[in-house]
């Protein structure tokens, strides 16, 4: 039974990505040969109500086939018309819909931090870039010490979402672990917290420096599993053990306004005890679940 639910959850999961993938198509085709840049706003527009409607479809159809044991902890006055950074742990490909169930269209339309290689997905694919996510490329401190230019590319590419997002509400999601949580993964890199990976500064940091004056703030999203390995291919299924999510709304400090993360030494490592607290209180709010691990 688990299995042809999973089966069907996939089914559904095509149909409505390819019922969607058409006016998507459509769409960015135009934004190509469309020279004017205001007119190439209009369709962006146009495509992130393309996005929302698949994400819509999606978590309708999931809330009531798969019916996923989740219990939500969110801020009241979040608002559309807002600009917000959105960082949490992850631990799963179920993360993002358990992320979108929650703030679905009390945030504006996300913004995720993507690797490279899921730009080859079919009409998924296509609609990252053509809603101009940034892809990063994540190159290693072997690589960026042999050629320092490979370290610019993943910033520019930051750059040019914070440039865009000034003309419109945007909420940019960032799983600030950079990967999936495993234990194999915590104990190569020397993890020091017991449920969280070491946390990824640069991106956030230059959301903040670029974008921080006109953000309303940072929402901070903590996700637990009671499962101590949870996959999407089981989420599907409806075999999911009960999950948490708690977000909490932060101010952005002042000196975040100011900091150059990149160029001046004092300001990134600032910024590092600062994120290094966050995860500090992160770990032991998933300790503290009853339902964690």
């Amino acid at each position: 039974m688990a299995i042809f639910k999973g089966m069907v959850s996939i089914l559904l999961l095509t149909l409505n990505t390819l019922f969607w993938g058409v006016p998507l198509i459509a769409l960015t085709l135009l934004k190509v040969i469309t020279p004017v840049q205001r007119y190439r706003f209009w369709i962006l527009n146009a495509l992130c109500a393309v996005a929302l409607n698949w994400i819509g479809v999606n978590l309708w159809w999931m809330k009531r086939w798969l019916k996923p044991q989740v219990q939500y902890s969110v801020p009241e006055s979040l608002n559309p018309d807002q600009w917000w950074l959105v960082i949490s742990n992850h631990r799963s490909w179920t993360d993002i819909f358990i992320l979108l169930m929650a703030v679905h269209r009390r945030v504006p339309m996300p913004r995720f931090f993507l690797k490279r290689q899921l730009i080859w997905i079919p009409i998924v694919g296509l609609a990252f870039w053509a809603l101009e996510f940034p892809f990063m490329r994540r190159f290693s401190r072997e690589q960026i010490a042999t050629n320092p230019k490979l370290a610019t590319i993943d910033r520019h590419s930051t750059e040019l979402m914070c440039r865009q997002a000034r003309h419109a509400p945007i909420a940019i999601f960032n799983f600030v672990e950079g990967t999936r949580f495993t234990l194999a993964k915590r104990d190569a890199q020397q993890s020091p917290y017991q449920h969280l990976l070491r946390p990824k500064a640069g991106g956030i940091a230059q959301v903040l420096s670029l974008l921080g004056d006109q953000l309303n703030g940072i929402l901070d999203v903590t996700i637990s599993y009671a499962n101590p390995s949870p996959t999407f291919w089981g989420f599907l299924c409806g075999q999911e053990a009960p999950i948490t999510l708690h977000a909490r709304k932060l101010a952005i400090p002042q000196w975040m306004h100011e900091s150059n993360y990149h160029e001046e030494k004092q300001h990134k490592e600032r910024f590092h005890a600062w994120i290094n607290s966050l995860w500090q209180e992160k770990d032991a709010l998933l300790d503290n679940q009853t339902d964690h691990d």
